[in-house]
This record gives structure tokens, C-alpha cells and sequence, in this order.
């Protein structure tokens, strides 16, 4: 866990702030979750495994993996389908895959004001509930000058609600995909 807690204090200032998450549990996150799954009863830990068709090993396997594509995608020459194909999968892993996967049903088993709930919640509202409404339904592209995207998601979960306009920039989706990454990685290795 000390290899992704190096990676994250870069958000140490973001976790504080933007999720209320202690100075010391901000600068080892990964550390933190992992203590707090592992801190479940017997019996949580073992209804988040069974919560899954798919072995929590699996889940493992394939964010390891999708971590080898990102760390070859960056050797690769920046070629426009290249870069594309990452956003498109980087974007799927972290949002679609791991939210529903794991992330809401952490959520409902963690306890209240612990740094993984933190973490879920954030993953699971608002801008970031849309991002990945968005990416599920094909409402996205990139921004013109490719800085960041911009999106179309209902705000509340209503059918009949309007689509609103949202953009998040390349930094702001560094900070989600980061988060989502350790947070998913910490807990599954956990369980």
C-alpha cells in the first residue's frame, strides 16, 4: 500500500478539502482503507465477497491488468487512437466497472465518517455520478481544445429530468481517476 500512498499525497490538499479526510489518513490513503476493510467483521468482509457473480480475485486481476495497459499505453508514442482508446477505457474502468462492482456496495457496508466511505460517496455523487452516467451512455466528447470533456447527465436519478451540461478538466479527472484506482484496489485487496 506505501507505493499507491506515494501516489496519492499529491492529492493529500484535494482529500482534505474536497472530502473532509484527516491530514494523517490524507497522506496514506490506501493504507487507511485497506486498515478499514480489513477492520470489518467476518461476516461483512464475506457478504461484500458474495455481493459479486464475479470472485473478488478476478476484480483484482483486472485492475492489475488495466494497470500494465496504462503503464505500457505511457511508452507508447502519443498517437491520437492511442490516446482515445485510454480515455475510453480509463474512463469505463474507473466509473462504470469499479462503481458498480464494488464502490456502492462498500458504501452501504463501511462505517459512517471512516476515510473508504468518504471515498465511495465521493465516487458515487455528483460531478462524478454524472461523469459516469455519461460514459455509460455514450453522452461525452472532448472539449475542443482537448483540455478536459464535456458531458450530459440528469443531476437526480428521475427519468424525466432535463440532461445538464458539465465539463471536467484533464486535472480534475487525474484527481478521479486516481482516487477510484487506489480506493479500488486497497479494499478488494483487503477483502
Amino acid at each position: 500500500m506505501e507505493f499507491l500512498d506515494a501516489q496519492m499525497q499529491k492529492w493529500s490538499p484535494r482529500l482534505r478539502d474536497d472530502l473532509k479526510i484527516s491530514i494523517e489518513e490524507s497522506t496514506c490513503l490506501a493504507t487507511s482503507i485497506a486498515k478499514e476493510v480489513k477492520g470489518l467483521s467476518d461476516e461483512i468482509k464475506l457478504k461484500l465477497r458474495e455481493s459479486s457473480i464475479i470472485p473478488i480475485k478476478d476484480r483484482i486481476d483486472e485492475i492489475v491488468a488495466f494497470q500494465s495497459w496504462m503503464e505500457l499505453v505511457r511508452t507508447l508514442p502519443h498517437h491520437p487512437a492511442i490516446i482515445r482508446a485510454q480515455v475510453i477505457t480509463q474512463n469505463y474502468i474507473c466509473f462504470v466497472y469499479l462503481g458498480e462492482s464494488l464502490f456502492k456496495s462498500l458504501k452501504s457496508a463501511i462505517v459512517t465518517g471512516s476515510t473508504t466511505k468518504k471515498c465511495c460517496k465521493f465516487m458515487l455523487d455528483n460531478p462524478v455520478r454524472a461523469f459516469r452516467n455519461a460514459i455509460a451512455h455514450s453522452n461525452w466528447r472532448y472539449k475542443d481544445d482537448f483540455s478536459g470533456i464535456e458531458f450530459w447527465a440528469r443531476k437526480g436519478e428521475g427519468p424525466n429530468e432535463p440532461m445538464t451540461y458539465f465539463e471536467v478538466t484533464q486535472h480534475e479527472l487525474d484527481f478521479w481517476q486516481s482516487l477510484a484506482r487506489c480506493t479500488a484496489y486497497a479494499a478488494l485487496s483487503s477483502l
